[in-house]
């Protein structure tokens, strides 16, 4: 492709862009595809000539356009947020024009030190502790996911317990409703599932700080070693709060790693007032939240931070000849490559840059307060509905709730919900009750979209009258 047809291409792409997010509460907001539907229309082979690019988009409208969820629809409230942006998308575009590979310092120096100053940035703007900045001890950095980061938290805690007697003699903790990634990232540190210990939630559903010291205490007892903790602040099913400084204060006396996942609820932290998820993260020794799912920065993009960066890197680092250079033997630089599991590593810094140079933080805190808000005035709404009822405390912009019937008759609403086009919402299940989740915050999300969903809603279960 000349320069001149990639310019030509590039504004074609640019224009279907555009033109999709212009069109996209056209779509239904769940793909209504078949199982293979897509592979079926799809060649056998691949060309063996090179096809125009005007083919390529063409084939985007009519083969996979029908096959997409639209996670950027105003009508899409279901799991949470996976908010893309037009900064965003232009910082996505730059990174993969300019192409480094940001493994050493380096490699692209600049892909380093922007990414080390942009989460300074975030310590600041979030309110966090002052260990997480990148000048001192600690300091983050950027994950394909919370999966990743607990992966990566787990295991730095893994190598730096260990001690005498292997891996079999250590405990992991987490609540019922920590992120299933707690348990995946187990089973690939090497532990066995009985390593993990489920710890019983209260009413709220939040870790039982006094369920989690009798767990501790008889591990203790038994010889066996605690290693790691999991607290959740915003838990997937009902955005839980663990009480983390409570939990912290377990930890300390056993030399027990307690990572914190903020995944979703950690971006309300950009708005001051809400900064009650920050409760006692300056007595943890790893946090992580995504700024792709509320923060305006496409996917993929989570901050891992930690306290003391050391055992995180004698963990991860695997150091062969062919990387050794003087700018790394000088430990003047920071060198991402031992802070995660691969080698490579994309500049994800460049969009989370240009999202937070193009809205300022208080066109990020005006954009989580609005959800906030919407998600408040549903709930109220929920409240007053004789046939409905919440399941969870609406904290931040997730609502869940239930029809006063059977599991039966909530998969039924949920169902006609979700095939009428207009919205799509998920569920969870607690106590055992199935019901439905609905997460505010998409970018292009107002009070109409949720005003729609809410009559969808009232259609079928009826109106309060």
């Amino acid at each position: 492709m000349s320069p001149e047809a990639f310019r030509a291409a590039g504004y074609a792409a640019i224009d279907w862009i555009v033109r999709y997010l212009e069109q996209i509460e056209s779509y239904p907001v769940r793909s209504r595809a078949e199982p293979g539907q897509l592979r079926r229309r799809l060649p056998r082979a691949a060309p063996e000539q090179g096809e125009s690019f005007d083919d390529v988009l063409r084939d985007l409208d009519e083969l996979i356009l029908p096959g997409i969820t639209h996670w950027q629809s105003p009508g899409f409230f279901a799991y949470f947020p996976a908010n893309s942006s037009p900064p965003g998308i232009l910082g996505e575009l730059l990174s993969v024009g300019l192409g480094v590979q940001g493994m050493m310092w380096v490699t692209s120096p600049a892909a380093t030190e922007l990414e080390s100053h942009v989460l300074d940035w975030l310590v600041g703007a979030l309110g966090l502790p002052e260990a997480f900045l990148c000048t001192g001890a600690g300091g983050g950095v950027i994950q394909d996911s919370a999966s990743s980061a607990a992966l990566c938290a787990l295991v730095a805690a893994r190598e730096q317990t260990r001690g005498e007697g292997g891996l079999r003699r250590l405990r992991l903790y987490a609540s019922t409703q920590a992120h299933s990634s707690i348990a995946k990232g187990a089973k690939i540190a090497g532990f066995e599932p009985d390593q993990l210990r489920l710890i019983e939630v209260d009413d709220a559903l939040a870790m039982r700080p006094d369920a989690l010291a009798a767990a501790i205490e008889a591990d203790v007892a038994d010889g066996v070693r605690p290693c790691f903790v999991c607290a959740t602040v915003g838990t997937t099913a009902t955005t839980a709060i663990d009480p983390v400084p409570a939990i912290a204060e377990i930890c300390r006396p056993h030399g027990v790693w307690l990572h914190v996942d903020g995944a979703y609820a950690g971006s309300a932290a950009i708005c001051p007032e809400l900064r009650w998820v920050n409760e006692g993260l300056d007595q943890v020794d790893s946090y992580c939240f995504n700024p792709h799912k509320w923060l305006l920065t496409p996917f993929d993009c989570t901050v891992l931070w930690v306290a003391d960066r050391r055992p995180l890197i004698d963990a991860m680092r695997i150091d062969p000849d062919y990387l050794h250079n003087a700018a790394s033997a000088s430990e003047a630089v920071i060198d991402y490559r031992d802070w995660h599991v691969p080698l490579g590593r994309r500049f994800r810094a460049l969009k989370l840059w240009t999202v937070l140079r193009s809205y300022g933080l208080q066109g990020l805190r005006d954009h989580v307060r609005r959800h906030v808000q919407l998600a408040q005035q549903l709930a109220e709404r929920i409240d007053a509905h004789p046939r409905l009822e919440r399941l969870a405390p609406t904290r931040l912009g997730l609502v869940c709730f239930r029809l006063r019937a059977s599991d039966e008759d909530n998969q039924r609403l949920l169902d006609a919900l979700n095939d009428s086009g207009a919205l799509y919402l998920t569920h969870a299940r607690v106590h055992d009750r199935l019901f439905l989740r609905m997460a505010v915050g998409g970018r292009l999300t107002e009070a109409r979209h949720v005003e729609a969903a809410w009559a969808q809603i009232v259609s079928r279960v009826g109106d309060p009258g």
